[in-house]
């Protein structure tokens, strides 16, 4: 067990130094998965779903307050994973978009 040196200014600066590299590899990690998610159409699928289930293309308003917050903190990590596909891969949003119309348009038929 290490013990916290306040008086170690130089072994603090390493620490922060150290937490910030692994902070910046942690996050380019989840960004090279997310652009490799959204190269294919399986992936799209994945993260259409992903994005319908937390409630981003519906409202959460509901009358009971708790359960409205619920929706609101899933739909808040929807719109947060919706962000970094627009900043991630913006030409991938719009191809998304149209294959789940497409597919809904081919589920449509088959009804019928």
């Amino acid at each position: 067990m290490s013990e916290f040196d306040p008086t170690d200014i130089p072994g603090q600066a390493r620490e922060q130094r150290d937490k910030e590299l692994r902070d910046r590899l942690a996050q380019e990690t989840e960004d090279e998965d997310l652009k490799w998610l959204m190269e294919s159409r399986r992936g799209r699928r994945i993260v259409w779903r992903l994005l319908d289930r937390a409630g981003v293309f519906r409202l959460s308003f509901d009358t009971e307050p708790l359960v409205m917050a619920f929706r609101e903190g899933a739909r808040n990590e929807g719109l947060r994973v919706l962000a970094r596909v627009h900043e991630l891969c913006p030409g991938r949003y719009p191809q998304m978009m149209r294959e789940m119309t497409d597919d809904d348009r081919n589920t449509d038929d088959r009804a019928d």
